[in-house]
């Protein structure tokens, strides 16, 4: 379709990780293992913090829907990532550029929305032990994860709307093995000031308040942490946000590096970096966070195996 002089974009390419045919087997079987090892990793974490009593407390329901998120986070992503390794065919349809678009903003929003959620856990078991489990009630859990799924949904809504309201014209080539929104705001040919200032309210509102959030939860922890008299009473309420707080920094840390430079800084080849941190070495890195540290769920793990292994 043509507009004047130019071309309206109904499919793009992505180039991948890299154009060089030598690398992409490579890269495919780096990939694949990495895929295999977060479905394995975030699936069976969910089964354990189901099927384990013991584990049936708020902190690990919400670790276990994180799990859910980065299981869905990377199969948006990997699948893609893999088919263009072997196939010389690497376009991508305008539709299916959307659908992955909204797809990981749902999932991106909603960790952010959830990753607040949890340190608002954090905050309750470490400042106000005794009514933990009064106030961290099954419905207020179920609600807070529902509230992140529904924000999440929402917000993607309005990111996707707004992102391919934008008329695509001229070169097709996405150096970049994602949809995603600095790539492809490159490419359009329509003015995007109305669109900078909707991402801007859309991303800033749910990244500052959600990092808002985090930051005030955690300054009461370590003012109570302060207040504890014994080394090892402030050790292990440390420890118990340990876990999380390592998942936020690598969550925030690679979002607001891709993101939060202006856009006439903007490098697709660093920024293929930061998108490769978020989108496939974080779902695998946060399984092994929360379970190479955490007795409970190594005790969960080693029981499963006992169930499962045939009796001599």
């Amino acid at each position: 379709m043509e507009v004047g002089n130019r071309t309206i974009l109904t499919e793009f390419i992505l180039v991948g990780i890299t154009a060089d045919p030598r690398l992409q087997p490579i890269l495919f079987g780096i990939f694949l293992m990495i895929y295999l090892l977060t479905l394995s990793g975030n699936m069976t974490l969910v089964i354990l913090i189901w099927i384990d009593s013991r584990l049936h407390t708020p902190m690990y329901f919400f670790i276990g829907n994180l799990s859910f998120l980065d299981f869905w986070y990377t199969s948006v992503y990997t699948p893609k990532i893999l088919v263009n390794c072997v196939s010389e065919d690497k376009r991508i349809s305008l539709a299916g550029c959307g659908a992955q678009f909204f797809f990981s903003c749902v999932v991106a929003y909603t960790e952010c929305y959830l990753l607040a959620a949890m340190a608002y856990d954090r905050y309750v078991a470490i400042c106000n032990p005794l009514l933990y489990s009064g106030i961290m009630s099954i419905s207020l859990c179920t609600g807070l994860v529902a509230g992140s799924y529904i924000g999440g949904l929402l917000n993607a809504i309005a990111h996707t709307a707004n992102t391919f309201r934008l008329t695509f014209c001229g070169n097709n080539v996405i150096d970049h093995f994602l949809c995603d929104a600095l790539p492809l705001v490159k490419m359009s040919c329509t003015t995007t000031h109305v669109y900078e200032k909707v991402l801007l309210g859309v991303v800033g509102f749910t990244v500052l308040s959600s990092i808002l959030a985090i930051l005030i939860s955690y300054s009461n922890i370590l003012l109570a942490i302060l207040r504890i008299r014994s080394a090892s009473g402030r050790h292990k309420a440390f420890s118990t946000c340990a876990s999380h707080m390592i998942s936020v920094m690598l969550f925030y840390g690679s979002l607001l590096f891709a993101y939060s430079r202006p856009s006439t800084t903007y490098s697709l080849e660093r920024d293929k970096v930061a998108a490769l941190f978020y989108t496939v070495v974080n779902p695998l890195l946060n399984p092994l966070i929360y379970s190479m540290r955490n007795k409970d769920v190594k005790e969960a793990l080693r029981k499963a195996m006992h169930t499962v292994r045939p009796q001599g």
